[in-house]
């Protein structure tokens, strides 16, 4: 299992919009990429003002969401929701 996080470092100047994340720009994302599954994260105290966190079956399964069309569509809706540039982690999962 491939885990893609994508994390949106706080600053000062930072602004998001956590409920037309949540609400919009997560459902398009699960919508267009089809994760096996995600969580979305709101940050509270940290380095982070939110984290999303998508898994994917395989390597493959992410690059070919990410390389597909929908992801234009995605990077074009960034702005309605933050002036954030994200962060991303691509992990692989690995369970004791």
């Amino acid at each position: 299992m491939i885990q893609l996080s994508v994390l949106y470092p706080a600053g000062d100047d930072a602004t998001f919009d956590h409920d037309y994340y949540r609400d919009h720009h997560v459902p398009l994302a699960a919508k267009l990429w089809n994760p096996a599954s995600y969580q979305v994260e709101r940050g509270v105290d940290g380095p982070y003002a939110a984290a999303l966190h998508l898994r994917f079956d395989s390597n493959e399964a992410m690059g070919d969401a990410m390389g597909g069309p929908g992801t234009a569509e995605l990077q074009a809706d960034v702005p309605n929701y933050t002036n954030i540039t994200p962060v991303l982690q691509i992990s692989e999962i690995v369970e004791a």
